[in-house]
């Protein structure tokens, strides 16, 4: 179990950081529903399903890291959320910069992903872009 210190100038609070396997199946979770719900919209979209694709998990993300706590449902259902390294809730841009970053992370074969299995704060390589951690949920 890894632990994160929150900076001193916040009094006293620390967050247990997600291992790999809870973060990893909060997003297989997060991933289909996010694929029902573009499939549902725009499956008959075809050139430009994937595209709108983009967009509904975007959206979907957005919401739920700066609207609900930092938790998407595969997170609320692993119990862990996402939160700035200066644990403060994502903002607006945090949020669509970490989801871009979902994308270089998958851009580079998967590597992105992988690193937070070799970072000692378990961050992932869209987590290092967007200043965020993965912690369990209190």
């Amino acid at each position: 179990m890894t632990v994160y210190e929150k900076p001193k100038r916040d009094i006293g609070t620390s967050y247990e950081l997600a291992g790999f396997g809870t973060r990893f199946f909060a997003y297989i979770i997060d991933g289909i529903i996010i694929g029902l719900i573009a499939g549902l919209l725009f499956g008959s979209a075809r050139w430009a399903g994937g595209g709108l694709g983009w967009l509904v998990g975007m959206a979907y993300c957005w919401y739920f890291w700066t609207r609900q706590d930092g938790q998407t449902l595969g997170k609320k259902v692993m119990n862990v959320r996402v939160i700035r390294t200066d644990g403060a809730p994502l903002t607006d841009s945090d949020a669509i910069l970490r989801y871009i970053g979902y994308y270089i992370s998958g851009l580079l074969l998967g590597l992105g992903f992988l690193w937070a299995l070799f970072d000692s704060k378990t961050q992932a390589l869209h987590d290092k872009l967007a200043n965020t951690y993965v912690v369990v949920a209190e």
